[in-house]
């Protein structure tokens, strides 16, 4: 049976590729010249660092903008509060979510079954399955699912025939 997955996930790749051209553009401007700054990338996770808070919301700006520039969806970002100590030093932490969380798969499998094709869906870990006896349905899935604005970022992978 024609089936295929509908995923959320982020190119880590792309991640590291925003987070260098961060600290290349960090290294080069005036504004943060003498300052101890920092983008760490670990993971999943960007950790920033700086003297103040506006110069840590400078940084996540950066970053952010950077991330959007290579393709990576906001919805996969998730900014965490800054931390600021009694000195005045901060950090604050930017999440890159990678899977369906499953109250956000429910969410897609409704809809799914709300359109009323013969389709049916299956929640597997940190993605959706969806099959069907005809293809034309699967298609007309992947449109509606594309149409609809989800709280996460949906990508589609392995159609099968």
């Amino acid at each position: 049976m024609p089936s295929f997955d509908i995923v959320s996930e982020v190119s880590s790749m792309e991640v590291e590729n925003a987070v260098n051209q961060a600290k290349k553009e960090l290294a080069s401007r005036f504004d943060f010249k003498g300052s101890n700054a920092q983008i760490v990338l670990d993971k999943n996770e960007i950790k920033l660092s700086a003297e103040d808070n506006f110069k840590v919301q400078t940084l996540v700006e950066m970053v952010v903008g950077k991330l959007a520039k290579r393709g990576v969806s906001l919805k996969s970002v998730d900014k965490g509060e800054p931390d600021i100590s009694p000195l005045g030093h901060s950090r604050q932490t930017i999440k890159i979510k990678q899977g369906i969380e499953t109250a956000d798969a429910k969410l897609v499998t409704q809809f799914i079954r709300d359109t009323k094709l013969k389709v049916t869906t299956q929640i597997q870990e940190q993605q959706i399955r969806v099959t069907g006896k005809n293809r034309d349905d699967l298609q007309e899935v992947i449109a509606a699912v594309r149409g609809h604005d989800f709280p996460v970022a949906l990508s589609f992978q392995n159609f099968r025939d």
